[in-house]
């Protein structure tokens, strides 16, 4: 568990101990992996400009969202399948999210439901949702969410179509997963992991399922199972309702343009998420940084801004917070450190960027959240032209 003091070599452990086809499923990026490659680079492309003498008393990175004070600006993104990467990978990793006082996103697609989640957890549960085609069973699952104490509801907003993941449908990973020999000779080659995850939930009887899903719908991963279709006709007509029918914060996520983040906020949503999907649906897709500026001066005293994609560091933690984003969501890199060791795993992988956030605030000149502003920041290209004139000029500073 101390073998790793980076991304890259959490990264290189996760992908030892995963199955192939489960790896590439969490690692990779969607056609060509355009997106994913430019969600990097623009982040690099953001440098920062460090102010000094300003002393090395403690830092805090304490943050309020949705009128609870958080330890760190950093939340736990929804991910499906989470729980194939540890057993009951969603409840270890909401009790690391807890440990490290952030909050945790449950994702509709999990291993374990969001009841079991929320008894285990000690920090307050969000949940993610997909919308249905059946609007009954989507009425029923948020019942139970809201039952199970979750407030803050995440409805994912950027999945018209199924993304074009070719390598899902090279390794054979899909609902349910396929059989072949390339499969099952790659699961033997990752005895840890068929030992330690697979062979855990065979010994309690059942072959994992989506632990959300309606009953009579929630067959194994590896059955053929009824036919639960999404709704890809989803419009803001469907926000519409869920504003009236969720009486709890509503976040929308997958927002890259400012005219729908302004519709969003006439709707009554709380909160967006600024997110290319971890560049895992359209590769031409501009990443998050690239356009947050501009989504925050236009709605971020209406409501609450969050980015994600792409972050690997704590210092792009700090410059998606200095653009104007209120906290950063965290997928791939969680799913790595609990691949790893589960709760212990995650909790050190929160660690690590949490170092890495303090290292940075204090290397710029900031002890707290209020202090990071677009100041700075400096940003090469026509992306978010403000952050150049911040510099000069104090404008474009944080709601």
């Amino acid at each position: 568990m101390s073998d790793f003091l980076n991304y890259s070599e959490l990264r290189r452990l996760a992908k030892r101990r995963l199955p192939r086809g489960l790896f590439q499923y969490i690692d990779r990026g969607t056609e060509d992996e355009n997106a994913l490659q430019r969600n990097r680079r623009a982040l690099d492309a953001v440098r920062i400009r460090p102010r000094v003498l300003t002393g090395g008393r403690a830092r805090s990175q304490s943050i309020s969202l949705f009128g609870e004070t958080y330890a760190t600006p950093m939340i736990v993104a929804p991910t499906a399948l989470a729980g194939l990467v540890w057993h009951k990978g969603e409840i270890e990793l909401a009790i690391a999210a807890g440990a490290n006082g952030m909050p945790f996103c449950a994702a509709t697609e999990a291993i374990s439901s969001v009841e079991e989640i929320a008894a285990s957890a000690t920090a307050p549960i969000w949940f993610q949702l997909y919308l249905w085609e059946m609007e009954e069973f989507t009425r029923d699952l948020l019942q139970h969410t809201w039952n199970a104490g979750v407030r803050t509801l995440v409805v994912t907003c950027d999945n018209a179509v199924a993304a074009n993941r070719e390598y899902n449908t090279r390794n054979g990973f899909g609902m349910p997963l396929k059989f072949s020999g390339r499969n099952i000779c790659d699961v033997a080659l990752h005895p840890r992991w068929a030992l330690g995850v697979f062979a855990r939930y065979l010994a309690t009887g059942h072959v994992p399922s989506f632990a959300n899903y309606p009953d009579g719908y929630r067959t194994s991963i590896l059955a053929k199972s009824r036919a639960l279709r999404y709704d890809l006709d989803i419009s803001w007509e469907h926000i519409r309702r869920l504003r009236d029918l969720w009486k709890g914060n509503l976040v929308l996520k997958g927002f890259l343009r400012v005219d729908d983040a302004i519709v969003a906020a006439k709707l009554g949503a709380d909160g967006i998420v600024v997110s290319n999907h971890g560049g895992r649906n359209l590769d031409s897709a501009v990443a998050p940084i690239e356009v947050l500026a501009g989504i925050v001066d236009a709605v971020g005293e209406r409501m609450t801004v969050i980015s994600d994609s792409g972050v690997q560091r704590g210092s792009d933690i700090l410059k998606l917070l200095a653009i104007g984003a209120k906290a950063v969501m965290l997928g791939r890199i969680l799913l790595y450190g609990t691949a790893v060791g589960g709760m212990a795993g995650a909790s050190q992988t929160i660690g690590m960027l949490r170092r890495e956030l303090d290292i940075a605030m204090g290397m710029s000149g900031c002890r707290s959240f209020r202090q990071m502003d677009r100041s700075l920041l400096e940003m090469s290209g026509e992306a978010n032209s403000c952050l150049a004139e911040a510099a000069v000029s104090g404008a474009c500073r944080r709601p």
